[in-house]
């Protein structure tokens, strides 16, 4: 999404009692729950084992390679860094300064020789500390986890033969585990960010209202990144749906898209083919009948963990950071006083709530979005179609009404400060989403008049 859409990083999230009383948080929760319960209780069984003996055949060749596909892949990427030009490490983080693409060449030129790796993934942690001065911190932890599961990959490759060396994988996979575990945080703190690409591109969707799909969307990224630290089918198989998604998206959104996610995308096959699960290297996850029963444990510790990071961090940085920690807030400071929010650029000057201007203040921007939700609330109460039943009219005319509201209750926690409207609109988002789930369920054919 920042790739494409404008965002605010210091606005304030939305609480996480918030995400918690939505019910369609608990409805993808439980399915994905499922997914992991069945393919434990399966994975020590005949199916169990057929699966995995059928994806060491199909992955046999990258299993057996999977050095040689992640270094050629790593060195396309930087490569092909160098020849756009004008990004640190990912197209989201731009840069005007010269010596970036030939940085990012070097770092391709030192990935073929295995003894000069480490030299390239100690390059890749320096430049992401060189884009501190560009950006602010809470914004590159996106990206921490996913250049240090790179840069460790890469340092441990180097290494000679031994156990250090073997665990390289292990730690390349936790690395993109972590990452979208983070990044999938979004979508329950700034839903909002996602609409404006949900509007232009609603196929994306599914048909599914933008609310609840943006929600169940980010219980997918964050449980299917958790997947990758659990048991080995599990794992290989979050990475297999986890890869179908992403490389999914680069039909709708082009090279950007295919050049961005290329070293999750290789990350993700090499997972899937597991090369060294012979040595079970950093697992988290027990190889016994144990596996089961913990996996709700361990799931809900992660979120728990993540949640609370996400939410405390914020607080420490923004909230409460003060003059003291104003550099690690920077870029935020500037798009303040005028300045495009990082992601604009994809955008030109156009606000991502699709109003007025990147220099617009982003209160009076999440004003405009309020009236585009006034708007569209009206719009769909008005392509209702009543049939003289009063239930099923009741419910259909309702349910927009109820999701307009959320919408903009939600713009306002994006950037409102009255600890009172807060309080309120926490109330509006809470008490009308379980509405409107007791309207989707009770409404039947009714919903599907809109």
């Amino acid at each position: 999404m920042k790739w494409f859409e404008a965002y605010e990083v210091a606005a304030t999230p939305v609480p996480i009692g918030a995400t918690l009383s939505l019910p369609y948080f608990w409805i993808g929760l439980g399915l994905v729950l499922l997914f992991f319960i069945v393919t434990t209780l399966l994975e020590r069984r005949s199916p169990g084992m057929a699966v995995m003996r059928g994806l060491d055949t199909i992955s046999a060749p990258l299993r057996s390679n999977a050095d040689h596909f992640l270094v050629a892949v790593l060195f396309a990427f930087f490569v092909a860094l160098f020849a756009v030009g004008g990004t640190y490490l990912t197209p989201d983080l731009k840069t005007e300064a010269g010596w970036v693409p030939w940085a990012q060449l070097v770092i391709a030129l030192l990935l073929p020789a295995r003894r000069t790796r480490p030299i390239a993934a100690a390059a890749i942690v320096l430049l992401w500390l060189v884009t501190l001065r560009d950006y602010d911190l809470f914004h590159l932890f996106d990206y921490l986890a996913l250049g240090l599961g790179l840069a460790g990959y890469l340092l441990l490759s180097g290494l000679p033969e031994g156990t250090w060396h073997a665990r390289r994988f292990a730690v390349l996979r936790w690395g993109i585990a972590l990452a979208l575990m983070w990044s999938s945080l979004e979508k329950f703190m700034y839903p909002q960010w996602f609409l404006p690409l949900l509007e232009e591109r609603p196929y994306l969707a599914f048909g599914i209202p933008f609310g609840p799909y943006t929600t169940m969307a980010g219980v997918a990224e964050f449980t299917l990144g958790f997947g990758l630290l659990w048991t080995p089918l599990v794992r290989r198989l979050s990475a297999l749906a986890l890869f179908a998604l992403m490389f999914a998206a680069v039909y709708p959104f082009g090279r950007v898209d295919m050049i961005g996610h290329a070293t999750i995308l290789v990350s993700l096959l090499v997972v899937i083919a597991d090369p060294g699960r012979e040595g079970a290297a950093l697992e988290v996850a027990p190889r016994n009948r144990w596996a089961t029963p913990l996996v709700p444990v361990g799931l809900a510790l992660a979120l728990a963990v993540s949640m609370g990071s996400y939410t405390a961090l914020h607080q420490v940085i923004y909230a409460h950071g003060g003059p003291s920690l104003a550099m690690l807030r920077a870029s935020t400071e500037r798009t303040a006083q005028g300045g495009a929010a990082p992601g604009g650029f994809w955008r030109g000057t156009e606000h991502y709530h699709g109003h007025g201007h990147a220099s617009a203040a982003p209160q009076a921007s999440a004003s405009a979005a309020m009236q585009d939700a006034m708007e569209e609330m009206h719009a769909a109460m008005g392509r209702v179609r009543v049939t003289g039943e009063l239930d099923r009219d009741f419910i259909a005319l309702m349910l927009p009404h109820h999701e307009g509201a959320v919408a903009m209750a939600r713009l306002y926690l994006e950037s409102g400060q009255d600890p009172r409207l807060r309080q309120l609109a926490e109330q509006i988002v809470a008490g009308q989403e379980a509405e409107i789930g007791h309207m989707h369920s009770w409404g039947g054919p009714g919903t599907a008049s809109r």
